[in-house]
Order: structure tokens, then C-alpha cells, then sequence
């Protein structure tokens, strides 16, 4: 049994899933340390960069490194929960791909884990490559009705004091606190809330609100939510999503936003998000005709 198992999911991120190996090798030193890497059909390099990094840098008998190779794509809550079967560490660290680890740090998360067992899942202070903090990868509320719709139909692009609850407004990375939900790039979890629930994200979702939605989970069995400025990961934020076209986007993100909304919340509210849903995506599809002129 290994102290850590790290779970990656990959989907043609050849760019940067080798730094993001490396980084982690480095950043544990104490702790024994697994790293399983589940690709979702990557058309790029990407299992070739894997297996390049797995032979220069990691003995066979270490058992350091495991790839799964899906011959289709089965988002990323599918695939994580793919290589959350094989995993056999007391804490499961769900990292993207195109994360960057500091040195040692994964020593220091599995130390504060431990001296922490109240808290379920916890996440780190992210920052970009040059060091300034990155609040788009910032821990957020949970979902309320207003604010999803207003996302919806874009109204945060005029008004974006609609979505500073939300976001957490002012929020202090510096400081250590329990929060409503963590960002699935970096999430550290305690194996107890895999082994309860059965499964790492809800397979209910392809893409989009598994994080949040296991946060919601975590909470409900009586663990807390925790953002620690302990240490700090380099976060290159969605680089997958970013091969994806606007239109895709929004279809799956308006799809797992009425899943969520209909596993947590009243009718009603479910009601509101099924009429938007099919706005948003014309408004998406509208914008993308646009752009192509």
C-alpha cells in the first residue's frame, strides 16, 4: 500500500504531462508515492510521452507509474474513477495534467492529511507559472440557481458582480479555512470517502460538477472541505478544453449542471435550468456561426 496514489486523466495532453510527471516524482522525497494515468483516446503524443517518461525515469520494479489506454473517451469522472480501482494509497490525489508540483509538496499535503482527520478533501493554493495566484481555479461556493443561470445566459459578462458570492469574492488564498468546494485539478482525498461512497466521482457525469459534486458528498458524511495555503501547485488551467469548440462546451456544461441540480436540488429549481439549458446552447451555437464569418 502506497501512502499517496496520484490520478491523472489525460486526453491529448502531450504539451505538458511530462513536466507534470516529473513534478511529481519531485515532489515527494518521505512518502511512498503511485502515479496512474488514465488516457481517454488521446489523437496526439501523449501515451508516447507517458511511456517514454515511465522507461527513462522509473524502474519497472518501483511500480511507480500504471497507464490505462481507453480506446474511447469516458470523461474525466469515468476515467478517474478507471484508475481510482487500481489505486491502493491511503490518500488519492486527483491532479490534471497540466498541473505543475512544487518540490517536496506531496510530502507536506500527506503530513497535513494526517494531522487533519476531520477534513475529507482538501485543496491547495494555485498560482500560475509566474507565481501569482490564479483565481480561476479558486474554491467556489456551491451551486445556487441564480448564479448557474446567470452563467447560462452570460449575464456575468455586464454584470459581474452577480457571480461575487459565487466565486468567493475577496477570497483569501492565504489563509486556512473549510470552504464549500475545492477545484478538481488538485484534490486531495482521503481514501475513507472513496471506500464509502464506492466510487471517486459520480459516474453521472462526463465532464463538469463531479468536483463539486463530491465535495457536496464529503460534507454530507460528516468531513469537511478544506483550502490550505500549505503549499502551492502551478495550475495551466484547462488546456484540454481548450481543443474543444465553444458549442461542445456548453452542452456539456449545461447537461451536468441539470444532472447536479437534479440530484441536490427541488423540482423547481431543475424546472429553471432545463428552459435556460437550451438557450445557452443557441446563444453558444450563435456565437460560434459568428465567429466563423
Amino acid at each position: 500500500m502506497f501512502d499517496l496514489s496520484v490520478i491523472t486523466v489525460t486526453w491529448n495532453s502531450a504539451k505538458l504531462i511530462g513536466e507534470q510527471m516529473l513534478s511529481v516524482r519531485s515532489g515527494r522525497e518521505k512518502i511512498s508515492c503511485e502515479q496512474i494515468i488514465a488516457d481517454n483516446a488521446s489523437t496526439d503524443d501523449t501515451v508516447k510521452v507517458v511511456e517514454g517518461i515511465q522507461k527513462d525515469f522509473f524502474s519497472p520494479e518501483s511500480n511507480g507509474v500504471k497507464l490505462i489506454k481507453n480506446e474511447k473517451n469516458f470523461g474525466f469522472g469515468g476515467a478517474n474513477n478507471q484508475a481510482a480501482k487500481l489505486a491502493s494509497g491511503e490518500f488519492f490525489l486527483f491532479l490534471n495534467p497540466d498541473m505543475r508540483v512544487e518540490k517536496l509538496s506531496l510530502d507536506k499535503m500527506v503530513e497535513w492529511m494526517r494531522s487533519h482527520p476531520d477534513v475529507g478533501l482538501a485543496g491547495c493554493k494555485l498560482v500560475d507559472e509566474n507565481g501569482k495566484i490564479n483565481e480561476d481555479a479558486a474554491p467556489r461556493r456551491l451551486p445556487g440557481i441564480l448564479d448557474q443561470a446567470a452563467i447560462i445566459l452570460k449575464l456575468h459578462h455586464i454584470f459581474p458582480f452577480v457571480l461575487n458570492r459565487y466565486l468567493y469574492k475577496g477570497f483569501d488564498f492565504n489563509k486556512e479555512q473549510e470552504v464549500d468546494s475545492i477545484r478538481g485539478s488538485f484534490m486531495i482525498m482521503r481514501r475513507e470517502i472513496y471506500d464509502r461512497l464506492g466510487w471517486a466521482f459520480d459516474p453521472r457525469y462526463f465532464i463538469w460538477f463531479e468536483d463539486v459534486d463530491l465535495c457536496r458528498e464529503t460534507k454530507r458524511l460528516g468531513f469537511k472541505v478544506m483550502h490550505t495555503p500549505i503549499i502551492s501547485c502551478v495550475d495551466y488551467v484547462g488546456q484540454s478544453f481548450k481543443q474543444r469548440t465553444t458549442l461542445w462546451k456548453q452542452k456539456q456544461f449545461t447537461k451536468s449542471m441539470l444532472q447536479y441540480f437534479q440530484k441536490w436540488e427541488p423540482a423547481w429549481k431543475c424546472l429553471v435550468i432545463s428552459v435556460l439549458k437550451p438557450i445557452g446552447i443557441a446563444m453558444a451555437r450563435a456565437s460560434e456561426a459568428f465567429n466563423k464569418k
